[in-house]
């Protein structure tokens, strides 16, 4: 069952088709995804989260945070801190490029 890749796709505007060409199956084989008449196989779940870059846990509905499952290490951050970094998750790869950009100007000086 996969919740959310009806949702992904729309999301960000792929037909079903297009999806199908991507992952080297039939169009039909992403409807029947969608419409929980089939379940894809393990190899298939992981073209699916690598091509909306998201997890297998948010594609099967098993959590609601969007973005990839990245390692990380323990810090104890202040609210202002978590804050900064719930932002910074939430912003596109080429958003963050830009954060980093700023944050390398700002400690040249």
């Amino acid at each position: 069952m996969l919740p959310n890749l009806k949702l992904l796709r729309q999301k960000r505007g792929v037909s079903q088709q297009k999806l199908a060409d991507a992952l080297g199956v039939s169009q039909q084989s992403i409807n029947h995804y969608e419409n929980h008449k089939i379940e894809p196989d393990i190899a298939t779940l992981i073209q699916i989260a690598d091509y909306f870059d998201t997890s297998i846990d948010y594609v099967v509905g098993h959590t609601d945070i969007t973005r990839r499952i990245e390692p990380t290490s323990a810090y104890h951050l202040n609210a202002d801190e978590g804050d900064i970094i719930d932002k910074y998750r939430a912003l596109t790869p080429k958003e963050r490029a830009c954060v980093a950009q700023v944050i390398d100007t700002l400690l040249d000086k």
